[in-house]
C-alpha cells in the first residue's frame, strides 16, 4: 500500500470512541491518503509493503486529533473593553446590557462595518485559534439582528475558509438579542427571525445550524420553541444558549427539539442532564465566559457524568463576556474551575467537540477514513496540554493530511 504521508515513531492519543481512556497507542504511526486517514495505530501493524510520497519522524512526539472549539462568536465588529472597566467597577452582566451595552453594542459596530472589515478583524482571532493544533471552528451569526447584518457575517464566516486551511461550521443566531427597532417587543422580532430571516438564510445555504439564545434578557422558552420549530421545518439543526443565568429549563428545551447541543448550563438541573443523556444532545461548557463574568454558579457536572451526558469545551469567543482566542486555556480553565478530568478535557475539545457539530462521524478522533486533521505536541504526557498556562507545545498542525 502506498501513502501519500506517513508519521512515525510516534505516541497517539486516538480519543476513539471504542477505546480505553484517550485510546493510547505507544511505538504508533499514522498514514494520510488522499486527506483522509488510512491507518493508525501501533507501527508493527503497519501493512506489509507499505510505502509513503513523504515520512515524518515524530521523534516520540504525542499526535492527538486536530482540536476543535465548537462555540464561538468569531466574526464581530468593534470591542468591549470598556464594559471590561464597568464589571471590574462592580456593573453586573445584566445591567450593562440593559442600560444599551452588551450584545448591542457589538450589533451597532458590526452593521457599521464591511464584510472586507469584518473579515480582516476575524483573521487574527481565527490565526490564534489556529497556532494552537486548532483544525474546525463553528462561528455563530448573531451580531446583526437584522438580515442584511446577519447574512453578512456568515458570508464573512465561510470566506475564512477560503483564507486559511480550516474546517469553518456556521450557526445563524438571530435570537441572540432584541435590535432597538422594535420598542421591546420580542415577539415581533421572533415573527422576523422565523418568517423572513430563518427562511432566507436557508435559500442561502448560509448556516450549518439555528442557535438561540434563551434567557431573562434574551428570549423565553415559547419563543425559542418558535425559532426552533421553523429552523426544523427548514430542514436544520439547532442548538441553544441554555441555563447561563438562570435555570429556564433550556437544557431540557434543547433535548426536546433534538438539538445538537445546549452551551454554558451553569444553571441547569438534574432533569435538564437527564434529557440531554437521553437526546444525544452535548453539553458545551464555556469557562472563559464564567471566568469573566465572574460567576459561581458551577455547571452540574456530576449529573452530566452520572446520566452519561456528553461534555465538550469551547473558548465562547466573542467580544464582551469571553474575549478568549485559546483552547489550551479553555482546556485548563475546565479542569481548574469545572473540576474536569485531563481525559474530559481532551476529548471536550476533539471528540465530544466533534459530535457538538454533529460531525463525529468526519473528525474528532484518530481512526481510518476520517479526515486526516491532527496535532503534533512536543510533550511527555498529555496532561501537559492541560495543565500549563499561557505556553504552547505545539510542533506542528495538520489539517486534511497537509
Amino acid at each position: 500500500m502506498r501513502f501519500d504521508r506517513i508519521w512515525l515513531n510516534a505516541r497517539l492519543a486516538t480519543l476513539a470512541r471504542n477505546a480505553p481512556g484517550l485510546g493510547i497507542v505507544e511505538h504508533g504511526a499514522i498514514a494520510a491518503k488522499n486527506g483522509r486517514i488510512a491507518f493508525v495505530g501501533p507501527a508493527k501493524d503497519l501493512p506489509t509493503g507499505w510505502d509513503a510520497a513523504e515520512r515524518t519522524d515524530c521523534d516520540g512526539r504525542w499526535i492527538t486529533p486536530g482540536l476543535i472549539d465548537c462555540h464561538t462568536h468569531l466574526v464581530f465588529g468593534g470591542d468591549r473593553a470598556h464594559e471590561f472597566e464597568l464589571r471590574l467597577k462592580g456593573a453586573s452582566y445584566e445591567e450593562i446590557a440593559r442600560a444599551g451595552g452588551g450584545i448591542v453594542s457589538t450589533v451597532k459596530a458590526t452593521r457599521a462595518a464591511s464584510e472586507d472589515d469584518l473579515l480582516a478583524s476575524a483573521l487574527p482571532r481565527l490565526d490564534h485559534l489556529l497556532a494552537e493544533g486548532c483544525t474546525t471552528v463553528e462561528i455563530k451569526s448573531g451580531y446583526g439582528l437584522d438580515l442584511d447584518t446577519e447574512a453578512r457575517m456568515l458570508r464573512v464566516a465561510r470566506r475564512l475558509a477560503d483564507k486559511r486551511p480550516i474546517g469553518i461550521t456556521t450557526t445563524f443566531l438571530g435570537a441572540h438579542a432584541l435590535p432597538p427597532d422594535t420598542n421591546d417587543n420580542k415577539d415581533i422580532y421572533i415573527d422576523r427571525v422565523c418568517r423572513e430571516m430563518l427562511p432566507a438564510i436557508a435559500r442561502e445555504s448560509l448556516a450549518d445550524a439555528v442557535d438561540a439564545f434563551c434567557e431573562g434578557i434574551a428570549f423565553s422558552p415559547e419563543q425559542t420553541a418558535r425559532v426552533f420549530a421553523a429552523a426544523k421545518a427548514l430542514g436544520l439543526r439547532v442548538k441553544l444558549h441554555a441555563d447561563q443565568l438562570s435555570n429556564l429549563h433550556g437544557a431540557k428545551l434543547a433535548a426536546d427539539f433534538g438539538a445538537l447541543s445546549a452551551d454554558h448550563l451553569e444553571y441547569t438541573d438534574e432533569e435538564g442532564a437527564m434529557a440531554m443523556a437521553k437526546a444525544g444532545t452535548v453539553a458545551v461548557l464555556l469557562p472563559g465566559a464564567f471566568y469573566t463574568l465572574r460567576e459561581t454558579q458551577i455547571p452540574p457536572v456530576p449529573a452530566f457524568r452520572k446520566h452519561g451526558t456528553p461534555i465538550a469545551l469551547a473558548t465562547d469567543c466573542n467580544p464582551g463576556t469571553s474575549p478568549l482566542t485559546s483552547l489550551l486555556l479553555t482546556m485548563n480553565m475546565g479542569a481548574t474551575l469545572f473540576r474536569l478530568t485531563v481525559e474530559e478535557c481532551l476529548a471536550g475539545v476533539t471528540r465530544e467537540a466533534a459530535h457538538a457539530l454533529g460531525l463525529i462521524d468526519e473528525i474528532g478522533t484518530l481512526e481510518p477514513g476520517k479526515a486526516c486533521d491532527l496535532a503534533i505536541w512536543s510533550i511527555e504526557r498529555p496532561a501537559e496540554l492541560v495543565y500549563r498556562l499561557g505556553f504552547n507545545p505545539l510542533h506542528t498542525r495538520i489539517w486534511r493530511g497537509q
